[in-house]
């Protein structure tokens, strides 16, 4: 599989390994074969995130876990990140925004009430530049994300490898259905996100996440149906 590289990187092509048919455990077993030092995963502790957590520290105990504490988690996103942290012996790396939330609202305002741009903006302060600070200093060749196919169609045409600027992204359970991630829970005995039995099933910060009973289409789950991703995935 020939993938281009993107802007910032070699302007030769590379040739790249075709994981798409391998199980995510094979596809996280050639990342760390290739890159053991020079890897990162970022998490969320969304709402089934402890399968792939658990799936990749099984593999490397040590791989540096980050998560960006955005200053507008639920709290009971921040003690699910603990238990996992705990249970798993996660090698947690935790960025912060430069600034906190009360900072944020006295400077700009409550940004994500304001349309698409500031939503942009706000997920500019509190995600995408603490993510970017993280990649810099740690500075890894392979970014390990947890996206799935089955949770966003503006997802479909995702592959499990691709280069992100300067580095190789890779997309391991890219082809999971919600039933493979519950079966994988339960063989485990992992738990969901505690909030995940009170209606949220997709799991962002508390100012744009919302309850399956509080909304009429599954796409205003978060950020209000106004956009799928918080940027990270396009910026970063």
């Amino acid at each position: 599989m020939i993938i281009e590289k993107e802007a910032g990187a070699s302007s030769t092509s590379e040739q790249l390994p075709d994981l798409e048919s391998k199980s995510p455990q094979e596809r996280i077993n050639w990342a760390i074969s290739v890159y053991p030092e020079k890897l990162v995963l970022t998490t969320s502790f969304g709402a089934q995130s402890a399968a792939f957590l658990h799936l990749a520290t099984q593999a490397k105990p040590d791989l540096p876990i980050v998560f960006i504490d955005t200053g507008y988690h639920f709290p009971e996103t921040l003690e699910f990140a603990k238990l996992l942290t705990k249970k798993l012996g996660l090698n947690l790396q935790t960025y912060r925004p430069l600034q906190t939330p009360t900072e944020i609202e006295k400077k700009y305002g409550r940004l994500w009430e304001m349309g698409t741009d500031g939503l942009e903006k706000f997920h500019e302060i509190i995600r995408v530049e603490p993510l970017q600070r993280a990649m810099k200093e740690l500075d890894p060749d392979l970014w390990i994300a947890g996206l799935r196919r089955s949770t966003a169609t503006s997802r479909n045409e995702l592959s499990v490898l691709s280069y992100n600027n300067s580095r190789i992204k890779m997309l391991p359970i890219l082809d999971w259905t919600d039933r493979q991630i519950g079966e994988y829970l339960q063989q485990h005995s992992l738990p969901y996100h505690p909030l995940w039995a009170k209606g949220y099933i997709s799991i962002g910060d508390r100012v744009t996440t919302r309850r399956l009973d509080e909304v009429t289409d599954p796409a205003e789950l978060r950020h209000f149906g106004l956009k799928r991703e918080c940027g990270i995935h396009e910026k970063v």
